[in-house]
């Protein structure tokens, strides 16, 4: 696998998440330290999807975070381009219409969705901005976009510390749950490389969203950006 912020080939990125798909949402439960269920509880409340509701989760991966919009009511559709993390998600909600789908083409018509969301996969798509484009044509007029991915922490003590996790003890860690430990390593490397939550909140503007703003969370190990359509 090449570095991520250099050669970040799609066909690569799938291969990958098709092997770690089996123990995918274990291994983000260990190496978040259970953290991970925090952020989507606070992905869902910015959302804020309601009965009738039509909500794309993009990078749905397994549909871990689809569920609680179903459960919620909303129609959900998890789209993901890798078909080994729609096998294992379809397996455990059968009930929800997995779709497969390219961030940078997406098989959806124009101003289908009421919300679109991606959560820790804008970094994964080969072009985010053309990425965040797709989600801006798929999103009705008024429409709304919320963003969860790894940025940057805003101590700057705590922040060598967590780039010295993030490089280091995460591949490791990762080696003794994951099916596929390697992949941490490019993970590692793609969160590494990751623009600021400035830096995000300036490329969902330059995709045509109106009003971003963005919420820092765990001390901005992660960022949660939204903006309308």
């Amino acid at each position: 696998m090449a570095r991520a912020e250099l050669d970040k080939q799609p066909t690569d990125v799938r291969r990958m998440f098709d092997a770690v798909a089996r123990r995918y949402d274990l291994t983000n439960d260990v190496l978040s330290l259970g953290q991970d269920r925090r952020w989507r509880q606070d992905v869902i409340e910015a959302v804020d999807a309601g009965w009738g509701d039509l909500v794309l989760d993009l990078a749905a991966g397994t549909g871990t975070s689809s569920q609680p919009f179903a459960d919620r009511g909303a129609t959900v559709v998890p789209c993901d381009f890798s078909l080994g993390m729609l096998r294992v998600g379809k397996q455990a909600r059968p009930d929800l219409p997995f779709t497969a789908g390219d961030g940078t083409r997406l098989p959806f018509a124009d101003d289908t969705f009421d919300a679109v969301t991606i959560s820790f996969g804008l970094r994964n798509i080969v072009d985010p901005l053309a990425g965040l484009r797709e989600m801006r044509r798929v999103t009705k007029p008024g429409g709304r976009l919320v963003v969860c991915e790894f940025s940057h922490p805003t101590h700057a003590a705590f922040r060598t510390v967590y780039l010295e996790y993030l490089m280091k003890a995460l591949p490791t860690i990762a080696r003794a749950v994951s099916s596929s430990p390697d992949a941490y390593v490019y993970l590692a490397e793609s969160i590494r490389a990751w623009p600021d939550q400035r830096g995000l909140a300036d490329l969902v503007a330059e995709a045509g969203w109106q009003r971003p703003e963005w919420r820092d969370l765990s001390a901005g190990i992660v960022a949660l950006h939204r903006a309308t359509k």
